[in-house]
């Protein structure tokens, strides 16, 4: 009796702990250009183009379900693209390039470099929530030419015009 409670023991953690087909829901994620700039004084926003391709190997077709992201005060991600452009799912072998977001900065914001990521969501059905990939981006806020730069620019360059006039007089004496 004892025997067969070990074998019905085993039986059964045999059966509890094998694993059903393996599922390969991975995909390749990249941004197309994910450094860019906006000018400090007129702020302004950019649109994140991304290729995500899902393997020839995988075994089905891999959703993509939703979307996480997080990014630098002051700087707002709109992922609507995400949701309007982008198929919902990917047969394997398959690839899809397409507006991803849009970084928005409003003018005046601090000069720097404003960090983020963004990651997709999906799996092996409509309701998986897993992470397929993960990219990360730069929004980076330049200055410009004040206009107190370009007077002095200019008066500098009367003066040099001024100097080589005085000059020539200087010659012709």
């Amino acid at each position: 009796m004892k025997l067969k409670m070990t074998l019905a023991v085993a039986a059964l953690l045999t059966i509890g702990l094998s694993s059903g087909a393996a599922y390969a829901d991975s995909v390749t994620f990249t941004l197309t250009n994910p450094n860019a700039e906006v000018a400090q004084s007129t702020g302004g926003s950019v649109t994140y183009d991304a290729t995500v391709a899902a393997p020839a190997s995988n075994g089905a077709a891999v959703f993509l379900n939703g979307d996480a992201f997080n990014v630098t005060a002051p700087v707002s991600l709109n992922d609507n693209d995400f949701f309007a452009d982008f198929p919902l799912s990917l047969a394997p072998g398959t690839s899809f390039t397409g507006d991803l977001f849009v970084l928005t900065m409003p003018a005046g914001a601090p000069l720097g470099s404003y960090l983020g990521t963004f990651t997709l969501l999906g799996g092996a059905d409509g309701g998986a929530s897993n992470v397929l990939g993960t990219v990360d981006f730069n929004l980076t806020s330049t200055p410009e030419p004040s206009s107190i730069l370009l007077l002095m620019t200019g008066m500098a360059g009367l003066g040099c015009a001024g100097v080589k006039r005085s000059l020539r007089r200087g010659w012709a004496r």
